[in-house]
């Protein structure tokens, strides 16, 4: 799609009169009139308003592009005008804006608004054809740069591009919520960088059609780093191993030479990944089914709240280290311990009001994180704080869709009036008198019959932990164990199953290091020296660490890995083992009960693990 094709110079309107938004609309609307291509006037401004609020369009740096799709349009048509003093537009940067852009499409008309928004986004992009639009005075000026700048494009889309030995090479992902400007402008911005710097780049673009120049697996694999330049979720899992630097979209156009210096440079963490899937085909669940959904929002509470797992519980634990040399009285030991038991005491609101916000978007927060302090209060623990994110995200949405119908006038109270209120209120009722108290009886129930556990039966429960933390490294079945772990750990302070899962998440990534270094002809140069990250990786209790191995060969890793796990896991309760911390690895088997018996279960689980592998696979031609 040309924009020249559909930007009429008769319909232009090189001085704006309109000192406000909805003057501006309305101008540009009766110019749209005049000229024959609408039909109906207040039809077309009714969904122009409608489109505005969704979000606004006025993109920023002195544009705006108000469109609609609708039936009282007899053809696709883009109308310019261009306002000398500036217009509050309400634009995302808070900015005048200068340049307007009002694109009208009949409703039948397949993606054609979509095609000329992405068409004028990518020529938007270049900030010396902004400023000569600026400074055109006639239609016939305006229409010569539209034509000049979509030819220069047209250029440098048919260039091949060139694929040298040693030249940097990255791939990059640009999104934006709505899907239509932002994300073509970021991506033109990375790709006349990147030439610029002599570096060759693959852009995918995710926008309101769907993905295009989807990157495939050989471009992700030889690309040095990854950049998510998106302000929406985009998935990450096919990064796992890159080294990936994710900011807003925004960044992809104001600072892609900072971006593709870093992806260069390689200046960015490796991308592990949260829920990562071990084999896409076996085990990615539908992006729109019932479980797909319950995971994304349970994820999202779990990756908020282990911030404070994590700092709030080795503090403990250092805490406890100090008390056993110096006393409960110690000011050392009672400063730790005070920093570690207050950002513990933040841990379940946050798992709740995080799953909340991932259902019903920021409305859902604030319920949520109260919601999952009355399960604290109550004694329901972290399975009422579960219950109580999940409770508080669908009381919202239930709210959003009845209140849908509000006059427009009212809407501005939604956020701020209704849905906080009603949403606490509704909330708090169901937690305190119905699901508190019943998961309260739960988890007590659960808590005495853990405490109760045989030797037995502790070590089978320990095995069980261990063997899931390893099924999927990452996956619903490693977190699931996880946050069964740090919710004994959080109601009773008991650290015997955290011991447990923490050597069954160290065991793959260890067996792999160990297999890859003992069994050489069995594994790749490649693979060889990716094996010897896994050792860093194991003992910081990074289980993603051996993702890339599971994905080449799922079977015997996955197969391997499990077995040692569960054995490890075992044997830290049969030797009674326990680490008062949520998370560390290695550098917290000081703080440990029977330390020694814990690294010897971690040892002889990763080695029994390294040694079937070795033996299991086929070397390498």
């Amino acid at each position: 799609m040309k924009i020249t094709d559909v930007l009429r110079k008769d319909i232009m309107l090189l001085d704006l009169k309109a000192t406000d938004k909805e003057g501006v609309i309305d101008e540009m609307i009766a110019s749209l009139d005049k000229h024959g291509v609408i039909t109906d006037v207040s039809e077309f401004k009714d969904a122009i308003l409608k489109r505005e609020a969704q979000t606004s369009t006025g993109l920023g740096d002195g544009i705006a592009m108000p469109h609609a799709k609708n039936k009282a349009v007899k053809e696709p048509t883009v109308l310019f005008a261009k306002s000398k003093q500036g217009v509050d537009y309400e634009s995302l940067d808070g900015q005048p804006a200068y340049l307007f852009f009002m694109i009208a499409v009949p409703e039948g008309a397949n993606n054609t608004h979509l095609e000329t928004l992405a068409a004028l986004s990518r020529q938007l992009i270049d900030q010396d054809f902004i400023r000569q639009l600026k400074q055109a005075n006639t239609p016939d000026e305006v229409h010569a740069l539209f034509t000049e700048e979509q030819e220069e494009v047209a250029q440098e889309d048919k260039a091949p591009d060139v694929k040298e030995e040693g030249r940097p090479f990255v791939v990059a992902i640009t999104a934006c919520p709505t899907g239509i400007a932002h994300t073509y402008m970021a991506e033109d911005a990375l790709k006349k960088k990147a030439k610029e710097m002599d570096v060759e780049i693959r852009v995918e673009t995710q926008g309101s059609e769907g993905a295009k120049h989807k990157l495939t697996r050989e471009e992700i694999e030889r690309a040095s780093a990854v950049i998510v330049a998106a302000s929406k979720k985009v998935d990450k899992d096919r990064f796992q191993g890159k080294h990936l630097i994710e900011r807003p979209v925004q960044d992809g156009i104001k600072k892609a030479e900072e971006l593709i210096t870093k992806a260069v440079n390689q200046d960015a963490p490796v991308y592990s990944g949260e829920g990562s899937k071990v084999k896409a085909d076996d085990m990615e669940d539908k992006p729109n089914s019932v479980w797909g959904k319950i995971y994304k929002d349970l994820m999202n509470g779990i990756s908020h709240m282990l911030p404070f797992v994590v700092g709030g519980g080795i503090l403990l634990a250092i805490s406890f280290l100090f008390e056993s040399f110096l006393g409960s009285d110690s000011g050392v030991f009672t400063f730790l311990n005070d920093i570690g038991g207050n950002a513990f005491s933040f841990l379940i609101p946050i798992f709740a009001g995080f799953i909340a916000l991932s259902i019903a978007d920021r409305p859902g927060l604030m319920p949520g994180m109260v919601g999952g302090l009355i399960a604290v209060n109550s004694n329901a623990g972290f399975l009422g704080g579960l219950v109580a994110g999940f409770l508080a995200g669908y009381v919202v949405l239930f709210l959003k869709r009845a209140f849908r119908g509000l006059p427009r006038s009212l809407e501005g109270l939604k956020p701020i009036l209704i849905f906080p209120v009603l949403g606490l209120f509704f909330t708090g009722i169901l937690m305190y008198f119905i699901f508190g108290p019943i998961f309260a009886t739960i988890n007590t129930a659960m808590v005495d019959f853990l405490q109760s556990l045989g030797t037995g039966n502790a070590v089978i429960l320990g095995a069980i932990l261990g063997g899931m933390m390893a099924i999927d490294m990452g996956g619903p079945f490693n977190k699931a164990a996880y946050a069964f772990s740090i919710g004994i750990f959080t109601d009773t302070g008991d650290g015997s199953l955290m011991a447990a899962v923490m050597a069954g998440g160290m065991v793959p990534p260890l067996a792999i290091a160990l297999a890859s270094t003992f069994f050489k002809g069995k594994f790749s140069e490649a693979e060889r020296k990716s094996g010897v990250t896994n050792y860093v990786m194991g003992l910081s209790f990074i289980t993603e660490g051996a993702i890339p191995f599971a994905a080449a060969d799922p079977l015997r890793v996955i197969g391997s890995s499990v077995l040692g796990a569960a054995i490890a896991g075992g044997l830290t309760q049969l030797w009674n083992s326990a680490i008062p911390a949520p998370h560390g690895g290695i550098f917290v088997v000081t703080l440990a009960d029977n330390a020694l018996f814990f690294l010897l279960s971690l040892i002889i689980g990763s080695v029994i693990a390294a040694v079937v592998l070795g033996l299991w696979r086929k070397p390498v031609n």
